[in-house]
């Protein structure tokens, strides 16, 4: 199966109230893992390698992304490749040339106008190369610029959550093709699931271009479908493997017997495999409608 296009998986996750699994890679391992775990859930998925991964490489994007496409085209369900949270225009650039169908750009530390303008030259370039573009509206890192400024009221007492208009308004400046939220700034502790099934679909009624919700807990099913019943479009879990890779390891070296790393890095692949498969079956509940990235659907990348 070749590498498949984001915007239909998104498109369709939307319109079915299914949205897609999203899974950050860091190792070859995880690329292994991701892919198996969503063979055995039966559904499609979405690869995504971020900056701060590929400065881990030596600043090398090609050697991980071109493992990911190879994995990809052999699969037996649709994989998209995503690349997140892009700050630097120069690793930007080689988006096209490594086999992404998308990107996402990572404005949220900069002032709303001249977030709005680096977005927007972002957005045009990745369609020029024929690419979906995610533009992030919140800054997670409690540094002002577009979290203090554009922040809506919230029923939340501890969380802050983007005003619907804003969004919208946002997603219109800059042609971007879905809009981020983070669920760091949409804080699912803080508040019930039916507050945030409110606030997300507002969002989504407001908005109309896909919602993307990052940085997901794997440990909490009911903010899982929170997002679902919403209609969020994809969830990316960012780390959420990296717990199952550790505890897999530790025990491997616990329990000692052989110093070949093949046995545990097997191990950890075999863990991480078990969480996509189970994250991915999490949102295949009652209220998700039928899968729009089954291995019957075949996409091409690009961007439609």
């Amino acid at each position: 199966m070749t590498l498949a296009a984001i915007g239909p998986m998104l498109s369709d996750g939307r319109a079915h109230h299914r949205p897609v699994a999203a899974f950050d890679a860091h190792t070859f391992e995880h690329l292994q893992a991701i892919v198996a775990g969503a063979e055995l859930a039966g559904s499609g998925v979405i690869i995504q390698i971020g900056e701060t991964v590929v400065d881990h490489h030596g600043g090398h994007l090609a050697p991980l992304a071109r493992a990911a496409a190879e994995m990809a085209r052999t699969a037996a369900v649709p994989v998209g490749l995503h690349l997140t949270k892009v700050r630097r225009t120069a690793l930007l650039a080689q988006a096209a040339h490594c086999g992404f169908g998308s990107i996402m750009y990572d404005a949220g530390h900069l002032s709303y106008a001249r977030a709005v303008a680096v977005t927007r030259d972002a957005v045009s370039w990745a369609h020029e190369q024929g690419l979906w573009a995610e533009a992030e509206l919140t800054d997670t890192g409690g540094r002002g610029g577009l979290r203090a400024a554009r922040i809506g009221t919230s029923p939340c007492p501890h969380g802050a959550h983007l005003a619907p208009g804003i969004a919208q308004e946002f997603a219109d400046a800059t042609g971007a093709d879905a809009l981020v939220l983070s669920a760091e700034s949409h804080p699912f502790g803080t508040c019930t699931a039916e507050d945030h099934r409110s606030l997300l679909a507002g969002l989504r009624a407001a908005v109309n271009v896909p919602l993307v919700l990052r940085e997901l807990s794997a440990a909490n099913a009911e903010e899982l479908r929170a997002a679902v019943v919403a209609g969020v479009a994809k969830l990316g879990f960012g780390r959420a493997l990296d717990p199952a890779m550790t505890r897999a390891l530790r025990d491997g070296l616990a329990a000692g017997g052989t110093q070949d790393p093949a046995a545990y890095l097997a191990a950890a692949c075999r863990a991480m495999a078990d969480m996509v498969a189970r994250l991915i079956q999490t949102l295949e509940g009652p209220d998700a409608g039928p899968s729009p990235c089954s291995p019957a659907a075949k996409h091409h990348a690009g961007r439609h």
